[in-house]
């Protein structure tokens, strides 16, 4: 369960769309329930609801339509439920073959001039328990179809094999005494082989689609090492608090979402945010569960446990991408619901059409249990779901969590990407871009002012100390450190008095800016931060400048340059000043620039984009939810609010420009895939069923085909697996 107005059900014996469709519409007629989704692929069913819904309910109703449901599992169990159904699915194959090979053994031999049949009484003996003890699961579910009024693929197969079945038994008992008679024992024994084979492949491939999932929830550890007054304690994850201190010694996966309080050590967070490289982590550093420590020793306090940890939310989200709906699977579901009864009414007129023709009875059934073999809609059913799950599962892989399956739908559409600067295509933390030293003297000038923020937690400070730090300078210490309101600081330094502020720090003081005005206009203009170092006393005099401005993300570029190669433009939509977004579009090759833009007049932006194609907007700020729910597609950065996550369809996990054509080129591969399912899936029906209706496929190769339809379905969405973004090299 996610929240209280979402349920999450496992769902039993679905096997086919119009089980999808029979499941969704007996959800929906419990009183409250809002949506309700089906999956095949996952066999899961997601429900959202309004107002007090008991699950039992739920459960009911989808028990009345003549399947199984259950409240959520804990995923060991279900996994463990699902490995023995799996190994039960196996012994069942195995013994299907064993019992089939001596059937058609003699039609192997004939083409080798080798003519033998096995005596009636014998075929019977061995088709006999294949139609009622391994065939039983689909007269099963046949009979739940039937009570709830509807049809489904387990009706098909059990309606197709018992008219061979059972005409074989009338053939042999109205046989003449020493004749033999024309059995169709093998077919029926084939198909149901054929068919336990096609369910055993597709579960397979089924638990490879959701191996992203299973990945995501073997990162969660289950014990931790908690630390109280200097004491270590083993104890479990579900003890802890928010607030208790952990340790994680070396090797080890972080058991919570916390904060470094001591040590250092690196971070390898690449099944969680992509990230490739490990980060490095010390004191006041963020880590997150689930992640691997590297060569220290942390100690950590706990600030999210359970459902909030980063690894939790993601694993919800990658699970409701799984089992959302792409709308291009309405019109399957439309198809599903009509398809059992178009295919029955067509297996009678095979029937009445050969019957008319002049054919015999036998000729005329086995023609319509071909059409009623052929035609079962596993394919249609796995089709979309299988592919979703494995491109949103591959794509979590490498941090782009797809969230929403219209975004994925859309994406391919893309025209045009709008971006956020401060914080997407730029750090969002000022750096020094220029400086200059009226002597000469760089690191002098850098050190004095470094020395006069010593301590300061301002971003402008930090920037200077963080260079300092870069260089190796040693800061001294200042005496009579002062904040000049509204203008800088200032403070003694060696017997000078220095001070560090803004333009009005120097208009009061009537210095000029020595010779470096021209350049101090040409910051300006480009949008810098400029602040002046002087000296106040025993000379009254400029000493030096520093221009401090956002800096491009290492990926910046990459990422403008591959949606380039894409055909699709890029346009910088941004609230700072126009000299500032105009070095940044200009650095990046962005043409189309909006600066100064309100966050209210952002949403109007986009919606005037939209008017010439299908717009994607890219932003990490609360400024940015108005114009990424209004884009066709919100992508939210890494790093960003909550608020920038929730109005977007995609979400990247770390802030590195190049997930977003990645995140659009998996988009684009997943529909392909949708599409090339979906055509298979209907073509392959619309050329079976009058083959088989004709006369030109017999049962066995009808239910080869059909078993060999959803297998080739499901191997086909697999193939997304193998994707990896693209880098900077594949885009030249």
């Amino acid at each position: 369960m996610a929240n209280p107005d979402t349920f999450d059900l496992p769902i039993s014996g679905m096997t086919c769309a119009s089980c999808v469709g029979r499941v969704e519409r007996a959800l929906l007629k419990v009183p409250g329930v809002k949506i309700a989704t089906v999956n095949l692929a996952n066999e899961r069913a997601h429900i959202q609801v309004s107002g007090q819904v008991d699950p039992a309910s739920l459960i009911a109703a989808v028990d009345k339509a003549g399947y199984g449901a259950s409240l959520e599992q804990d995923p060991a169990i279900q996994q463990a439920d699902q490995h023995r159904r799996h190994h039960i699915e196996r012994w069942h194959l195995v013994l299907a073959i064993v019992l089939v090979i001596p059937l058609v053994l003699p039609m192997l031999l004939e083409p080798m001039g080798i003519h033998w049949m096995l005596p009636a009484w014998v075929q019977f003996l061995f088709a006999t328990p294949v139609q009622f003890y391994l065939g039983a699961r689909f007269y099963v579910a046949a009979w739940k179809a039937v009570r709830a009024g509807a049809g489904n693929m387990d009706l098909l197969v059990a309606l197709g094999t018992s008219a061979g079945y059972g005409l074989s038994v009338y053939q042999w008992a109205v046989a003449e005494s020493g004749s033999m008679p024309h059995l169709y024992f093998e077919a029926s024994a084939v198909v149901i082989a054929l068919v336990l084979l096609g369910k055993y492949l597709e579960s397979g491939a089924k638990r490879q689609t959701a191996s992203a999932i299973r990945a995501l929830e073997a990162l969660r550890p289950e014990r931790a090492i908690q630390v109280v007054n200097g004491q270590e304690f083993d104890v479990a994850i579900s003890d802890l608090k928010v607030g208790d201190q952990v340790l994680v010694k070396p090797g080890e996966r972080f058991p919570v979402d916390g904060e470094v309080i001591e040590g250092q050590s690196h971070a390898d967070e690449a099944l969680i945010s992509g990230e490739s490289l490990p980060v490095p982590k010390q004191s006041g550093d963020k880590v997150t569960g689930g992640a691997i420590n590297g060569e220290g020793r942390l100690l950590v306090r706990t600030n999210a446990l359970g459902a909030e940890t980063v690894l939790a939310r993601i694993i919800r989200l990658v699970e409701e991408a799984q089992s959302a709906k792409a709308p291009i699977q309405k019109l399957v579901d439309k198809v599903s619901q009509v398809f059992v009864p178009v295919v029955l009414l067509l297996a009678m007129m095979t029937v009445a059409g050969w019957l008319l023709a002049g054919a015999s009875l036998e000729t005329a059934l086995i023609n319509a249990v071909a059409v009623l073999v052929i035609a079962c809609p596993c394919a249609l059913g796995l089709a979309t779901p299988t592919a979703i799950m494995a491109g949103t599962g591959v794509a979590a892989r490498y941090g782009i969590l797809i969230k929403d399956a219209e975004a994925l739908e859309r994406a391919h559409e893309v025209t045009a990407v709008v971006f956020d600067k401060t914080g997407t295509l730029t750090s969002g933390a000022p750096r020094i871009a220029y400086m200059a030293a009226l002597d000469g003297d760089e690191n002098t000038l850098l050190a004095m002012a470094g020395a006069l923020q010593r301590g300061s937690e301002h971003p402008l400070a930090k920037a200077v100390l963080d260079v300092a730090k870069e260089r190796g300078l040693k800061l001294e210490n200042v005496t009579n450190s002062r904040s000049l309101a509204g203008r800088g600081i200032a403070g003694h330094l060696n017997g000078q008095e220095l001070a560090l502020g803004n333009k009005r720090l120097l208009q009061e003081n009537h210095l000029a800016m020595g010779g470096l005005e021209d350049t101090a206009q040409r910051l300006e203009v480009e949008g810098r931060t400029l602040s002046w170092l002087i000296e106040m006393s025993p000379q009254r005099r400029v000493l030096g400048v520093f221009a401090f401005g956002d800096t491009l993300k290492p990926g910046a570029a990459s990422a403008i340059k591959q949606l380039k190669v894409r055909n699709i433009s890029s346009h910088l939509l941004t609230g700072d000043n126009r000299g500032s977004a105009a070095v940044v579009a200009k650095a990046l090759g962005i043409e189309d620039v909006h600066a100064e833009v309100l966050p209210a007049d952002k949403a109007a932006t986009v919606n005037e984009l939209k008017k010439t194609g299908v717009v994607a907007m890219v932003g990490d700020g609360i400024n940015d939810a108005p114009a990424l729910a209004a884009a066709d597609i919100g992508i939210a950065m890494g790093g960003g609010t909550d608020v920038a996550m929730h109005a977007s369809g995609i979400t990247l996990m770390r802030g590195d420009p190049r997930l977003i054509p990645a995140a659009l080129d998996i988009s684009r591969k997943t529909y392909a895939k949708i599409r090339q399912n979906l055509f298979w899936a209907f073509i392959y029906n619309l050329i079976g069923i009058p083959l088989a209706a004709f006369g030109f496929l017999n049962p066995v190769l009808a239910g080869a085909a059909m078993a060999l339809s959803s297998v080739s379905v499901v191997s086909n969405a697999l193939l997304l697996k193998t994707w990896k973004p693209d880098d900077e090299e594949d885009s030249k």
